[in-house]
C-alpha cells in the first residue's frame, strides 16, 4: 500500500493573511505580534473557479461599454442607501463587520424582506441559524419576507450549485466563518477556508451578475476576523459601531468602490427591528445639558454628511504624581496632543490634572476640525466657565496654537444654522467661502487664544 504523501503544514497571519514557512513572532507584512498559526497548505489547483453558466470574457474599448447612473437598487432604507453611495450595483460584494449581537443579522434580513418585498429575488444562506430560528426573527421584524429563499447549508460546493441554478439578484451569507470548502483541509473560520470561500463567492458574484452580502465576525480590536485580504477582495466594507447594550447603532462606509468613503448611516434600535435616524445631529445632541462646563458642540463631515456632535470633558486636580488621560470616540493621542497646546500656548497648568474627553452619543470621530471643539471644551471644564448654549466652534489646531481651515466649511455653517446655533467660531482661512450664509454671526479666529476670548468672555483671556 502506498504511503500518503504528508500534508504540507504553514504558518499564516490572522490580522492579514501573510504566508510563511515558519513560525515567527512578529508578521512581516503587517507589523503585529503573535498572529501566526499553522494551518495546512491549500492545494494549487484550489482558486476562485469561474462559473460554468458564465459567458468568457472579452476586451472591449471603454468607449463601448454601457453605464446608466441609475443602475442601483434601492434597499428600501434610506440609511442603508447613503452608505452603499445610492443602492445596490449589480454584481458587487459588501463586506458587513461588527461585534455580537450589535444587528448585523438583523439589518440584512429587514434588506431581504424589502427587496423581496419589491419584486426581487433574494436568497438568504444561514451557516448559524436554522430555518426556524430565521422565520422567528422574520416574524418578529414583521417584513415582507414570503417571497424570500432561505438556505441553511455550510458547503461552498452546494452553495455554488444553488446559485447557479436559482440565480437570484441577491445573496446574504451569514457567516462567512462558517463557510467550508472541501478542497482545503483545514477548518471552517481558519485564514484559508475564509480566503477560499471569499474567492469562490467573489467569483460567482462578477460572473452571474449576484450582488453578495457577507456577514464577517471580528476580534476584540474591532477588526474583520480573519485575513485583511478579505476586506480588499470585496468592494464595499461596512461597520456596525455602537454599544449593544444602548438603542443607537452606527453603519460605517470604511470601503466603497462606488461611493462616498466614511459615510454615516444612523440607527436605533427597536423591538421591531431597525429604525433610521433621518436627521443624527438632532439625536446626538438629545439631551444635552445647558449653562454647564466642560461642553462645547462642533460639526464634523462624515462622508457627504455633516454632523452636530457635543464634546465633553471633566479637568479635575490629580490626586497622584501621574495624572490621569482617558479620551472616549475620538484619538486619545491627539488629546495629549492638544492638552500640551493648551498648557504651552495658554498657561493652563493641566499636567497636575486628570483630563477626560468624552464624544457624546456613542459615536467614533478623528477629523481634525473637531480640535477646537475640544479645546474649548477642555479650557471651560479648568476654568469651570460654561460656554454659550448657542456657540458652535470647528477648525483644526496646530502646535502654535494657530487655527487652521477645514474643509466643506460652507456646509458646516449651513447645518448649524439649520439647527438653531447663532455663533460659530471658525477658521479665519474659511471666513470668506461662509459669509453668505445669513441668520448666523460667523466669528473668524486666528489662535486658541482668540477662540477662547470669544467662546466664554473676559473669563478666558490670559
Amino acid at each position: 500500500m502506498a504511503k500518503s504523501a504528508k500534508t504540507k503544514m504553514v504558518f499564516f497571519c490572522q490580522n492579514c493573511g501573510y504566508e510563511s514557512g515558519k513560525w515567527m513572532g512578529q508578521c512581516p507584512g503587517c507589523r503585529e505580534w503573535n498572529t501566526f498559526v499553522e494551518e495546512p497548505s491549500a492545494p494549487k489547483t484550489v482558486g476562485a473557479k469561474r462559473p460554468s453558466s458564465a459567458v468568457r470574457s472579452r476586451p472591449v474599448k471603454l468607449a463601448d461599454v454601457s453605464f446608466e447612473e441609475n443602475e442601483r437598487t434601492l434597499t428600501g432604507m434610506a440609511e442603508v442607501d447613503r452608505v452603499l453611495g445610492g443602492g445596490i450595483v449589480r454584481g458587487s460584494m459588501v463586506l458587513i463587520g461588527g461585534d455580537p449581537g450589535i444587528g448585523k443579522s438583523t439589518i440584512l434580513l429587514q434588506i431581504c424582506g424589502n427587496l423581496a418585498g419589491a419584486g426581487r429575488s433574494v436568497l438568504y444562506i444561514s451557516g448559524e441559524e436554522s430555518l426556524q430560528q430565521i422565520k422567528m426573527r422574520a416574524s418578529r421584524l414583521g417584513g415582507k419576507t414570503n417571497d424570500m429563499l432561505l438556505l441553511c447549508e455550510t458547503n461552498l460546493t452546494d452553495i455554488r450549485e444553488i446559485l447557479e441554478e436559482q440565480k437570484p439578484e441577491i445573496c446574504v451569507i451569514d457567516s462567512i466563518q462558517t463557510m467550508y470548502n472541501e478542497e482545503v483541509s483545514s477548518a471552517p473560520g481558519s485564514v484559508s477556508q475564509v480566503r477560499e470561500s471569499t474567492g469562490v463567492l467573489l467569483a460567482l458574484a462578477k460572473g452571474l451578475g449576484i450582488t453578495v452580502f457577507i456577514v464577517g465576525h471580528v476580534t476584540k480590536e474591532g477588526a474583520v476576523a480573519g485575513p485583511r485580504v478579505l476586506e480588499h477582495m470585496v468592494d464595499t466594507v461596512l461597520y456596525f459601531e455602537g454599544d449593544r447594550h444602548a438603542s443607537y447603532r452606527i453603519l460605517r462606509a470604511v470601503k466603497n468602490r462606488f461611493g462616498s468613503t466614511n459615510e454615516i448611516g444612523v440607527f436605533e434600535m427597536r423591538e421591531k427591528g431597525l429604525v433610521e435616524v433621518p436627521n443624527p445631529s438632532e439625536y446626538m445632541l438629545a439631551g444635552r445639558p445647558l449653562n454647564a462646563s466642560g461642553s462645547c458642540v462642533t460639526c464634523s463631515i462624515e462622508g457627504t454628511r455633516p454632523v452636530l456632535i457635543e464634546v465633553q470633558a471633566l479637568v479635575s486636580r490629580s490626586n497622584f504624581g501621574m495624572p490621569r488621560r482617558t479620551a472616549t470616540g475620538t484619538d486619545y493621542n491627539r488629546v495629549n496632543l492638544l492638552l500640551a497646546v493648551l498648557e504651552k500656548r495658554c498657561g493652563m497648568n493641566l499636567s497636575g490634572s486628570d483630563a477626560y474627553v468624552n464624544i457624546a452619543g456613542g459615536i467614533r470621530l478623528n477629523e481634525p476640525a473637531l480640535d477646537l471643539g475640544i479645546v474649548l471644551a477642555i479650557a471651560s471644564s479648568y476654568r469651570d466657565a460654561p460656554i454659550d448654549d448657542r456657540i458652535l466652534a470647528f477648525g483644526e489646531v496646530g502646535l502654535s496654537g494657530e487655527i487652521r481651515a477645514v474643509s466643506q466649511a460652507e456646509v458646516r455653517v449651513q447645518e448649524a444654522r439649520r439647527l438653531g446655533f447663532k455663533t460659530i467660531l471658525l477658521p479665519k482661512a474659511n471666513y470668506n467661502a461662509c459669509r453668505s450664509v445669513k441668520d448666523v454671526k460667523l466669528i473668524p479666529v486666528e489662535n486658541i487664544r482668540e477662540a477662547l476670548g470669544n467662546a466664554g468672555g473676559n473669563e478666558y483671556r490670559g
